[in-house]
């Protein structure tokens, strides 16, 4: 059955060497990896850097109630990341699983249509109730965000047209990940760089061009993200012999809805603890001027360049976990495992290193103030140590979602969030500022123990699931059919 991306030559193999098929199913686990993960921590790193151009852009008008307003609306990014990623990293997990079962049982294609068809759909009717929604409830929102009277109306402003663009950005969100679950990792880089390409340009446009602020800044990220959904809603069309984007594939069918939302509970979770994380830092940060909270916001955004490389390993390995477990493949499953271990923890500390080396330099392109800078590079400083333990976290949660492990993807979840409310508390009241700063990096370490307890318990069932999708289960099923 014919299942990657099709080329000229009509007769290549699925499973022929170099075809995306090839690298999930035998390709050397190091190839693999090159193939899935590099293209996506390039996407991601391009990303990293629009976001701290896009901190220039608005950090040029010399104005730190715009800063504070676009570091305040990043909750609003983080409510559309989880719209996105609950049909999109549940549904492109079981849809690279159902892709290494049908190596065994080649009546899959129907399951697969129907779980892209729900994913997508799914995604922009969810999109648009609870953007709609927030939209008419845009006072108290902006609120809850922490705005004080200096930024409120620059934050109003800018999250009112994310809000109105939820259902774009989440479904760009989704197809990202549907286009990953057949491991063309190459495509997804392709659509994430234009669309950041798209961004930067529409950013010189309504910012240094048409004076348009914060309001120019928020109306780029919306356009662009049309750009993604077309390239990757048009690729799919075009190039997936087993994923359908049609409605008339849409179902809530048992079969489909619990798999898929299964594991994006876990990500839905993640991200709301992550809004609430925000929240609270941002409202504790308020209180100790826009200064702070700007230079927060910029030092965040440079500590994701090495961030997102790891994300780009952590992200990028799912697919071939997820293949490899529905196809029954214990021996490829921990190499991929190991081998992305390995790569994470060197990723981690080696760009993590050189970033906090050129610290100052970086930070003064964006502040000016000797105390606010100062502030960044502890910002900076905490950020990395956290991002560390984080890049682990990150795999393991992989590991869980590739593999359907929706309990121990969403227990790592909440105990993120609930840790890190009384952390924040906590340091705030015992140290201040720097117990703000410090506090994500005490709760990533200890986020990162909870995985390690979490591993080993499911480990039975892991190792059961991957019997029931082992050849030699495939072939007892037949036999007993034939019988």
């Amino acid at each position: 059955m014919r299942t990657t991306t099709p080329t000229p030559d009509a007769a290549t193999p699925a499973d022929a060497p170099g075809t995306d098929r090839w690298f999930l199913s035998s390709a050397p686990v190091v190839s693999a990896l090159v193939h899935l993960c590099v293209p996506m921590a390039a996407a991601m790193i391009v990303g990293a850097l629009y976001n701290v151009v896009n901190a220039g852009f608005i950090g040029s008008l010399h104005d730190d109630a715009l800063l504070a307003a676009v570091t305040l609306g990043s909750p609003v990014l983080a409510l559309v990341m989880a719209i996105g990623n609950v049909f999109g990293v549940g549904g492109g997990a079981l849809v690279s699983r159902l892709l290494g079962a049908a190596e065994h049982d080649g009546a899959r294609g129907d399951e697969i249509r129907r779980v892209s068809a729900f994913a997508l759909w799914g995604t922009v009717g969810a999109g648009v109730l609870l953007g709609g929604t927030a939209l008419l409830l845009l006072d108290p929102v902006v609120s809850l965000l922490g705005a004080d009277q200096a930024a409120r109306h620059a934050t109003s402003t800018f999250v009112a047209i994310l809000l109105a663009f939820v259902p774009v950005l989440a479904a760009a969100v989704c197809l990202e990940q549907l286009v990953r679950a057949e491991g063309a990792a190459r495509q997804v880089m392709t659509g994430l760089v234009a669309s950041t390409v798209a961004n930067v340009a529409l950013d010189a446009l309504f910012i240094l061009g048409l004076h348009l602020g914060v309001a120019g800044a928020a109306l780029a990220v919306g356009l662009a993200n049309l750009v993604s959904v077309g390239y990757f809603a048009v690729w799919l069309t075009r190039n997936s012999t087993q994923m359908s984007l049609a409605p008339r594939w849409f179902t809530v069918a048992p079969s489909v809805l619990k798999p898929v939302l299964g594991v994006g509970v876990g990500t839905l979770l993640q991200s709301a603890f992550l809004i609430v994380t925000a929240l609270v830092l941002n409202n504790l940060a308020a209180g100790y001027g826009d200064g702070p909270l700007a230079a927060m916001g910029v030092a965040v955004r440079i500590a994701q360049v090495p961030e997102f490389l790891v994300m780009g390993v952590t992200l990028g390995v799912l697919p071939l976990l997820a293949y490899a477990y529905g196809k029954g493949d214990r021996a490829r499953l921990t190499a991929a495992l190991r081998t992305s271990a390995v790569a994470v923890g060197g990723v981690a500390l080696l760009f993590s290193t050189v970033v906090f080396l050129f610290r100052d330099t970086v930070l003064a392109a964006f502040l000016t103030d000797r105390s606010v800078l100062a502030l960044g590079a502890t910002v900076l400083a905490a950020q990395l140590t956290a991002m560390i333990a984080n890049g682990f976290t990150g795999l393991v949660t992989s590991l869980f979602q590739a593999t359907g492990q929706a309990l121990a993807a969403t227990v790592m979840s909440v105990t993120q969030g609930v840790l890190f409310v009384p952390v924040v508390l906590l340091g705030n009241l015992w140290f201040g500022l720097p117990g703000i700063i410090w506090a994500l990096t005490v709760t990533e370490v200890a986020v990162l123990a909870a995985g390690a307890v979490l591993l080993l318990t499911t480990r039975r069932a892991i190792d059961r699931g991957l019997a029931e999708g082992s050849p030699e289960r495939a072939e007892e099923a037949l036999a007993a059919a034939a019988a």
